[in-house]
């Protein structure tokens, strides 16, 4: 069974690769679209740690709930790629991000934290939805050959977008903060606070969802743009005998690591670089840093995009992996400038990260590769794991430095995996 297309079909097929250079535009919005969204919650996690008086580990629930729905729709998102194609699914996304940023608007009113969770948890439903799409897509949209270096390119859309947003989000967001502390409140007059400082969330997420419906509704006009080949034999919990390849079950594990490393971080800045034996920043000023490290993550990719076309990826992965090891080391035993500034710049060595493991995960799945991608996004669940777990180390040790030994041994594996991967995989029978 294939998806149905149109006679204005792009020539190509999933074997050779798609020649639709508008479709790459689309799929390089989406990067960048999903890209900022997440970002935006570093950003947010300040903002409602200081609205509801939260200790580390209660504030990083706001990435256990995102990055939860990666676990509970990936396998979903690829059943739907079965029956309706990418371009369909993709509108699908979209629409289910817009009803995220709408559920702002309740939760804001009724100034609950639990809402708020909730409102992440459908807006990271959406994302999913629109991940599992982006990734295999943009794989089919050129040849084969060159599907790391494509896919690398288009997560440098994705980091342009972590980077801008933080930057807006930092100025409508965290420029709203009053200068009464909500500790100081209590009763009526604490509830007021909250809902009134946290309308400028609501603004800002109000705004991403009249943009992300016309963004769907222009998907949907190319929904009938390629000509389709999926696997539809099975149940789609068949996904999973893909775990069987070592190479694929050992990928999806560095990809959990990954995202929980990198959000880990990106989830620290505004606090860390906050404390008076490091940069000692105002949450604003520290704020406006956030996008230093995501840019870091934007430049890489670039150049990155280049380096994987002349050297393996599987001895880039492993390079830049110690590297962030080497940064987090320095960044934990120095002070002031140096610890700041090192911790920003890992954001440079997570940048061919994700699309480097996928691709090699992915590598040889041929017509099961929405079935690997669906079983790949599962496992950005390490973004509500690892975060969470961080903070908790924060809290025990009280200490942010220490609780950077976590993201390090995750950085560890994947220096791992990219050796045992540097070699070409065999292709599914």
């Amino acid at each position: 069974m294939h998806v149905n297309t149109t006679n204005a079909a792009a020539a190509g097929d999933a074997q050779h690769g798609y020649d639709a250079p508008d479709l790459r535009v689309f799929v390089f919005a989406l990067f960048f679209i999903f890209g900022g969204i997440t970002s935006l919650n570093d950003i947010i996690i300040p903002k409602l740690k200081e609205l509801f008086t939260l200790d580390h580990a209660t504030a990083m629930l706001v990435q256990t709930a995102f990055f939860l729905a990666y676990a509970l729709f990936s396998l979903p998102a690829a059943a739907i790629v079965r029956r309706f194609g990418y371009m369909r699914t993709a509108s699908i996304g979209l629409v289910t991000m817009t009803a995220g940023c709408l559920l702002f608007i309740p939760a804001s009113a009724n100034a609950a934290f639990g809402m708020f969770l909730f409102a992440l948890f459908v807006l990271g439903a959406g994302i999913t939805i629109v991940q599992v799409v982006a990734n295999p897509l943009i794989s089919l949209l050129g040849k084969p050959q060159t599907a790391s270096s494509r896919l690398t390119f288009a997560q440098a859309f994705n980091s342009l977008g972590t980077t801008l947003f933080p930057l807006a989000g930092s100025a409508l967001i965290l420029g709203g903060l009053a200068n009464v502390s909500a500790a100081t409140l209590t009763g009526a007059a604490l509830d007021a606070y909250r809902a009134e400082s946290s309308r400028t969330i609501v603004h800002t997420y109000l705004g991403l969802a009249v943009a992300l419906l016309v963004i769907a509704a222009v998907v949907w006009t190319r929904r009938n743009r390629l000509q389709e080949e999926q696997d539809h034999e099975g149940s789609i919990l068949r996904a999973f005998t893909l775990l069987a390849r070592p190479r694929f079950a050992v990928g999806v594990l560095c990809i959990f690591l990954y995202v929980g490393a990198e959000v880990s971080i990106g989830s620290l800045i505004v606090n860390y670089l906050m404390q008076p034996s490091v940069m000692g920043l105002a949450d604003k000023a520290a704020g406006d840093h956030v996008p230093f490290y995501w840019g870091g993550a934007l430049l890489g990719r670039f150049v990155g995009a280049w380096v994987l076309t002349k050297v393996s990826p599987g001895k880039v992965l492993a390079t830049v992996a110690v590297g962030a090891i080497v940064l987090i080391a320095i960044s934990a035993n120095t002070a002031g400038f140096v610890s700041g500034w090192s911790l920003l710049a890992i954001g440079l060595m997570n940048a061919i990260m994700f699309p480097t493991i996928f691709s090699l995960a992915s590598e040889g799945l041929g017509k099961r590769a929405a079935e690997g991608s669906g079983v790949i996004a599962t496992a950005i669940v390490g973004g509500a794991v690892v975060p969470y777990m961080t903070g908790a180390l924060a809290d025990a040790t009280h200490s942010l430095q220490l609780a950077l030994v976590l993201p390090a041994a995750c950085y560890a594996v994947i220096a791992g995996y990219g050796v045992f991967a540097r070699k070409s995989a065999v292709a599914v029978g």
